[in-house]
Parts: C-alpha cells; structure tokens; sequence
C-alpha cells in the first residue's frame, strides 16, 4: 500500500470528530461529568474557588416511621382511572360545599367566589381559554 493509502484510510477509519467529546477519549486525568454546575470560578492562575452559597443544598425529609417502600413490585395490577372531565372535577371539588350550603339554606348565587368561580382571568399566570382545556 502506498502513504496516500495509508493516510486517507487513517482519516477514515480515525476518530469521529463530530462526536461528543467523552472521559474516555482524553486522557486518565480528564473527567468531562455530567452537565452538573460548578460549585465555584476559576481564577486567573487556574486556581478553583469554591462559593458556599453556590453548593446545593438537599433538603431531605424525616421518614422515620413511614410504611411505603420507594419499591413498586411488577406484579401490581394495572390501575386505570376514568379521564378527568370538567363535570367530574366540579362533583369532587366544588359540589359537595354547594349541597351542604343549600341544605344548611345559606347558598346565595351571587357570591360564587366561595366556592372556587372566577368571573375574570386578569392577572392570572396561566389563563384559561378553551384552547387549554384538557380533551
């Protein structure tokens, strides 16, 4: 084979060079991670200084006690539940406060606001159009 060969096959059976750079392509003492923020800066020197307030800071909660087990076997039965409908979520919320003011005769049409209505969505974060309804 000739060094044109040679060189060309080198080219082509090298290195992918549009690849994502990974730990195992430098060298042992090159460690990319994986996407977490730096806890600090760099100086001019090349000199890591690490920021207090720059550190995460996990807030675990006490589970002293609890029952459940973070495991869910695979022989649990499927569970389907029925699609949440704009009746069936005023039934759940809404309805029972109604029935149990009509009952009690202290319901009054006007003041619907008690019991979760919105006359305007001004001001609010998220507004509810009927493109955002759920299907």
């Amino acid at each position: 084979m000739g060094l044109l060969q040679n060189l060309t096959r080198g080219f082509v059976r090298g290195a992918d060079r549009m690849a994502e750079i990974t730990s195992k392509m430098g060298p042992n003492s090159f460690n990319r991670g994986r996407g977490a923020k730096r806890a600090g800066y760099l100086t001019s020197n090349k000199k890591f200084v690490k920021v207090k307030e720059m550190v995460p800071e996990f807030i675990v909660p006490d589970l002293t006690g609890f029952k459940l087990r973070p495991y869910v076997s695979y022989k649990v039965p499927a569970v389907t539940e029925e699609q949440m409908t704009a009746k069936k979520l005023f039934m759940e919320t809404a309805a029972p406060a109604i029935q149990k003011d009509i009952e009690n005769g202290t319901f009054d049409p006007d003041n619907l606001e008690k019991y979760g209505f919105e006359p305007t969505q001004e001001g609010k974060l998220f507004k509810l159009y009927p493109k955002n309804y759920i299907q």
